[in-house]
């Protein structure tokens, strides 16, 4: 397996933590008042949409030359750090 292909499978796994993650959130919310799942749901669609830009991310190092891979792999950490903090916020408020 090349390092690419490594990196890439360990960023999808990221992704897939991110997504249990909101699977979690989705029931705490459930189980909120109405006001408490606004946030929940705020905080689920953030989580959401950093997710969907690191999976963009990750598609790009899945089709990037070996030339431009280290800076495609730049974007995409930027991105994990994003999603990271985002999920670290939601888990540590709830």
């Amino acid at each position: 397996m090349s390092i690419q292909n490594a990196y890439a499978d360990k960023m999808n796994a990221q992704i897939r933590k991110a997504e249990a993650e909101v699977d979690r959130l989705k029931a705490k919310a459930d189980e909120a008042d109405a006001d408490a799942r606004l946030t929940y749901h705020k905080h689920i669609a953030e989580i959401q949409e950093h997710r969907d830009y690191l999976q963009a991310r990750v598609d790009e190092l899945n089709a990037a030359s070996s030339e431009a891979w280290e800076d495609v792999k730049a974007g995409a950490e930027s991105a994990w750090n994003t999603l990271r903090d985002s999920v670290d916020r939601a888990s540590s408020r709830f």
